[in-house]
């Protein structure tokens, strides 16, 4: 493995104290996340429906692995000088763990903490990404332009070009000079132009430069970043307010500032350590067709109108890498990414921000949902019902485009187990009572048709108790962990428990009762026969519940 890595060894003469993508792929290679393909592998037909299998196929997530393609082919049998890197940042939350750098546990709070006190970059003469520069007229010439780049297609069959689907579109606010780094797909559609799709329904800070721009009758000036440190990757997936600038964010993700650099041809600043950097002017007087492609709420995106950037340089690193998302169809990479950093954030503001009380979690669910769809708050047990109503009210507003399904539960439902959450909505909750409806919200994210066209609305459900209730039905825990001892000792299949495993009290279980149990698990359950027998009655109806021991 380490011949296969060795062209992405770090340079001596580097500065950086974080782990830049040649870092963190050796990274990958050492925690045995990552498999190498040498082999040659068309990028437009194989490509990633091969890293797809290891999310359509039934395997666990712990065995998921980023893949690292080093001689990637079309179908016109062109080879290319960049190696490719599929769910090499967020295949699992362990690929993304060793990207993040801290433990899974520890992410949250590393996030809020960025977001409260982002550290600002440091500019450098020079850097690795302007190892090879190609520019204006130079970009005209056969296998220099876009078309040198091995973009893949992501959903073969379907969409009509390779799109970017980790390219970091950099741009500044006119007004306020502050730059905007965002995730946005964009389409290869010739050697010097390439699409931008910026999702409207999320407002993001290129739409609104691009409509700054617009106005002044000026082209926005755009890097495309393919491949940098993962860090600033994390940062630039993620929503955050127009007054942040997405490598401070990373600079505080990393502790230490991230080195950047003057781009070419435009007036940006752009990753130092980045692998390839698109530079050029995106249009505001036109708009041309992009798409149809598949997109991340798991349907194909059809054709629409979208801008387009026309390019004016390319510059890359020796060996660089370029990463593609895999995404669509949910679990994917994009979800993960996604996920990681809008959880934290949700958590933030219903605890922090609006000073919830009883917010023990937040899960955003992710199997064919794409988080944004469904949002599951669990809460302490006994939590005012104001305040469970507080949080569900809030975390329907935080995004305009995200929260159409919200839940609330208690703290022994596993938010991230759907039979456990459709278990609390049966049982736990009265629609008529526990489910409010808030009309007039923006669709968001998801396909195109008539019904998501006129508008949506986030589904409010309180699906948590209130009172006692009584025990779990299965056995208590010292019993279940008993017959695990035998289970293993008989050499039946390796277990993994999945929660609710063993009974538990939830206050309606009064002492008399807790005896007669324990009296049948000694094989004495005669004398609870004995006792109940002299409590018969002839004054009540069948199925009449018993409120208090009948023997006071």
């Amino acid at each position: 493995m380490k011949s296969k890595l060795s062209c992405y060894a770090r340079e001596t003469a580097s500065t950086h104290l974080y782990p830049d993508l040649h870092d963190h792929v050796r990274n990958l290679a050492e925690a045995g996340l990552l498999f190498v393909v040498e082999e040659p592998v068309n990028k437009d037909t194989i490509m990633h429906p091969l890293v797809r299998w290891q999310y359509r196929g039934s395997i666990p997530e712990a065995e998921r692995r980023a893949f690292l393609f080093l001689n990637p082919t079309d179908s016109k049998g062109r080879k290319f000088d960049a190696a490719v890197l599929v769910a090499g940042l967020a295949g699992s939350r362990e690929i993304y763990r060793v990207g993040f750098g801290a433990d899974l546990d520890a992410i949250r709070d590393r996030w809020l903490k960025a977001l409260a006190t982002p550290l600002a970059p440091v500019v450098v003469e020079h850097a690795a990404c302007h190892d090879i520069v190609t520019l204006y007229d130079e970009l005209d010439q056969p296998g220099r332009g876009l078309e040198s780049l091995p973009v893949p297609i992501s959903t073969p069959g379907w969409d009509n070009a390779p799109y970017l689907t980790a390219g970091h579109y950099i741009t500044r606010d006119p007004d306020t000079g502050i730059q905007n780094v965002g995730n946005y797909r964009g389409q290869i559609k010739a050697p010097r132009r390439i699409g931008m799709n910026p999702s409207v329904e999320i407002r993001p800070g290129i739409l609104v430069h691009w409509e700054k721009h617009k106005a002044r009758g000026e082209r926005l000036p755009c890097a495309i970043v393919l491949g940098c440190p993962p860090a600033v990757s994390y940062a630039a997936v993620q929503k955050m307010p127009e007054s942040l600038d997405e490598v401070w964010v990373a600079g505080a993700l990393t502790g230490t500032p991230i080195e950047v650099v003057r781009a070419k041809t435009v007036d940006l600043l752009v990753p130092a350590q980045a692998e390839i950097v698109i530079e050029g002017f995106i249009e505001t007087d036109m708009l041309e067709p992009e798409a149809p492609f598949g997109e991340s709420h798991g349907y194909v995106n059809l054709q629409e109108y979208n801008a387009y950037m026309e390019v004016t340089a390319i510059t890359r690193r020796r060996n660089p890498i370029l990463p593609s998302f895999i995404s669509q169809v949910t679990p994917s990479e994009s979800s993960v990414i996604r996920r990681a950093a809008m959880e934290p954030v949700l958590f933030n503001h219903l605890r922090s921000t609006m000073g919830v009380a009883g917010v023990k979690r937040v899960h955003m669910h992710e199997p064919m949902t794409s988080v944004i769809a469904l949002f599951i708050i669990q809460f302490a047990r006994n939590t005012l019902e104001t305040e469970i109503w507080r949080a569900l009210y809030g975390a329907a507003s935080l995004h305009r485009y995200a929260g159409k399904w919200i839940i609330a539960v208690d703290e022994d439902i596993d938010p991230e187990n759907a039979d456990a959450i459709f278990w609390a909505m049966c049982y736990r909750s009265q629609p008529q009572n526990d489910l409010k409806i808030l009309d007039k919200k923006d669709p968001g994210h998801g396909p195109r048709n008539e019904t998501n066209s006129a508008g949506s609305a986030s589904v409010l459900i309180n699906a948590t108790m209130r009172g006692d209730f009584p025990p779990i039905a299965l056995p208590k825990q010292e019993f279940m962990e008993e017959a695990r001892e035998l289970w293993n000792k008989l050499g039946l299949r390796p277990l993994q428990p999945e929660s609710p495993w063993f009974g538990y009290d939830l206050g309606n279980w009064p002492d008399w009762l807790e005896e007669q149990a324990k009296l049948a698990t000694q094989s004495e359950y005669f004398k609870t026969g004995e006792r109940i027998a002299k409590q018969r009655r002839s004054d009540v109806e069948m199925n009449a519940p018993i409120s208090g021991n009948p023997d006071t």
